[in-house]
C-alpha cells in the first residue's frame, strides 16, 4: 500500500515527504534534520531510492548529503536549480551565515519526465516563478507543490530569479488543469486540495 509520511524539519518548518510502498521510497525536500528522516525511514522499514528537491534553496535540500551518505539514494533536481546545490549564495544559505554546499545531483530533471521506481511513479511538472527550476510531482491523485502553492498561499517570488508572473502562470497553467480533488502535499504548511484553492486561494481568486 503506497503512504505519504510528512516530517516538518528545521528552522523554517519545512514539509520533507517520505513517498514509499513495502520496502522502497522517494523523499521529497528533505529541508533539514537529517536523523528524524533516517529515524522514520527505520521505523517504516523502508530505503530511499530517490531524493527529489523540488527547487533549490537550502530549506528544501539541507539535510541531502547525510541521507544520500546513509542510504545510498540518488539525488534528482530540476535542471535549472541544479546550480543552487553547490552555491550557497544561489541557495540563500549564505545570506542565513549557515553556508550549505552540496554534493552535485546524480540526474537532472525535465518537464514531464517520469519518476519511477518498482512500485513508485511521480510525474514532474516544470512550475517556475518561485525558482527558476521549481517543479511539482505529480502522482495517483496528489500533487507535491513544493514551494510553488500552499493552502491559501503561493511561494515568494523576491528572492533572485523568482517572478510573480511566472509563478502565476505556472499555477494557472499546471497546477489548475488537474481534478479539483487531487491532495496538494505542499512545502510549507497544511495539506490542501486543487478545488479549495482554485475557490478560495486570495491569489486565486479571478482564475
Amino acid at each position: 500500500m503506497t503512504e505519504i509520511h510528512k516530517l516538518i524539519v528545521g528552522s523554517m518548518a519545512s514539509n520533507c515527504y517520505i513517498f514509499s510502498e513495502r520496502d522502497e521510497a522517494i523523499i521529497i525536500d528533505p529541508g533539514d534534520e537529517a536523523e528524524l528522516i533516517l529515524d522514520k525511514l527505520n521505523e517504516l522499514k523502508t530505503k530511499p531510492v530517490y531524493i527529489v528537491n523540488t527547487h533549490g534553496h537550502l530549506d528544501h535540500i539541507s539535510a541531502n548529503d547525510e541521507i544520500k551518505m546513509a542510504t545510498g539514494a540518488k539525488i534528482l533536481i530540476h535542471k535549472n536549480d541544479a546550480p543552487m546545490l553547490t552555491d550557497a549564495f544561489l541557495n540563500l544559505s549564505a545570506t542565513f551565515e549557515q553556508p550549505i554546499v552540496c554534493q552535485k545531483a546524480d540526474k537532472l530533471l525535465e518537464d514531464g519526465e517520469v519518476i519511477k521506481t518498482s512500485n513508485l511513479t511521480l510525474k514532474v511538472l516544470h512550475t517556475p516563478g518561485h525558482t527558476q527550476g521549481g517543479i511539482c510531482l505529480v502522482g495517483d491523485g496528489f500533487v507535491f507543490t513544493g514551494d510553488t502553492l500552499f493552502q491559501s498561499g503561493i511561494g515568494r517570488t523576491d528572492f533572485p530569479c523568482g517572478s510573480y508572473k511566472t509563478l502565476i502562470n505556472s499555477i494557472t497553467n499546471r497546477l489548475l488543469t488537474l481534478p479539483d480533488e487531487f491532495i496538494i502535499y505542499p512545502g510549507h504548511g497544511d495539506i490542501s486540495t486543487i478545488g479549495m484553492e482554485r475557490q478560495s486561494n486570495p491569489f486565486l481568486v479571478n482564475f
